[in-house]
Order: C-alpha cells, then structure tokens, then sequence
C-alpha cells in the first residue's frame, strides 16, 4: 500500500475517533447529586404528622432520583455526607460542595417543602453548578394536599421540569 494512502487512512481514522470522543462525551449526561429535601409544617394542625411527612420526603426524594436518573438528562450521583443527613438545611454549603466534588457531581439539587396550611404546600428546589458555584435554576411550585398522590404528583412534575431544561440546556 502506498505511503499517501496508508498516510490518508490514519488520518482519516485518527479524524473519526476524535468526533466519536468528542460526540461521546457530549452526549454524555451531567452527573447531578439531588440532596434530601428539608421539610417545614407551620400548618398549625392539631394531629401529629411527622412520622407520614418523614415518610413522603424520603418517598419523593428517592423518585426524584430515579426519574432524573431514569429520564436520561442526568446521571445520578450519591453523596457520602456521613452521620448527617445530606441536606442543605444540615449540611453547610462548604461541606456540600466537598461532599458533591468528591462523589464527581457537577450539579446539587436540593430543596424544601413548606406545609403551609391544611391543603396547601409549596416546594421549592434550587440547583447549583458545583464548578462555578453558582445558582443555575431556582423553582417554586405549589401542591394541593398532603397524601402519598399529591406528593408523588409534585415529584414527577418537578422531574419533569428539571429534565427538560437540561434537554434545552444540552441543545444549545
């Protein structure tokens, strides 16, 4: 085979692989680790509750994990936070970002629910970018109810948002 072509091949080869890496990794997902929600209830109702809303926030934030995960926009990272509950509430934020740089995630989610009355709560989740420590989304949305469906209802609708703007992200 003739220098030229043998030359042209392994440039061409050479030329390939590179896209194909540089494709891969663009198609990669971001790693995102999603914190423990906290949880308020300044509803003032008699009955004591703690024990179903500890329950419905450790519900919605695994299926806050799995759907982000599942959905394909993310690629969910755990974080090791030790004895303390890894939440933005607990944690300060030095020892988050250590906790997410460690465990390789570029993105924390992390967030709230406020029981404000008998029927309504709010949640607001706030993501930062771990490398540039800065706020990148901020979200506030109200639920109606405190049952395991109103729970769930407001989970995926957050996933759902959450996962499009990194679609919309990723296409720019």
């Amino acid at each position: 085979m003739p220098h030229a072509r043998k030359t042209a091949i392994a440039a061409t080869t050479l030329i390939i692989a590179t896209l194909a890496g540089a494709w891969a990794q663009a198609a990669a997902p971001a790693t995102i680790a999603v914190l423990d929600f906290d949880y308020v209830d300044t509803s003032g109702e008699e009955r004591d509750q703690k024990d179903q809303h500890e329950a419905r926030l450790r519900a919605f934030g695994a299926a806050l994990r799995q759907d982000l995960g599942a959905d394909g926009a993310y690629r969910v990272v755990t974080l090791d936070c030790g004895p303390v509950p890894c939440s933005a509430g607990r944690m300060t934020p030095q020892a988050l970002f250590e906790a997410a740089k460690k465990a390789g995630a570029q993105f924390i989610l992390y967030g709230g629910v406020h029981k404000m009355s008998t029927l309504v709560q709010w949640a607001q989740a706030q993501m930062v970018d771990v490398e540039k420590n800065l706020l990148i989304d901020d979200r506030t949305l109200t639920f109606r109810g405190d049952d395991d469906e109103s729970w769930r209802r407001a989970e995926q609708y957050l996933a759902r948002q959450i996962a499009e703007s990194a679609r919309r992200e990723r296409a720019k």
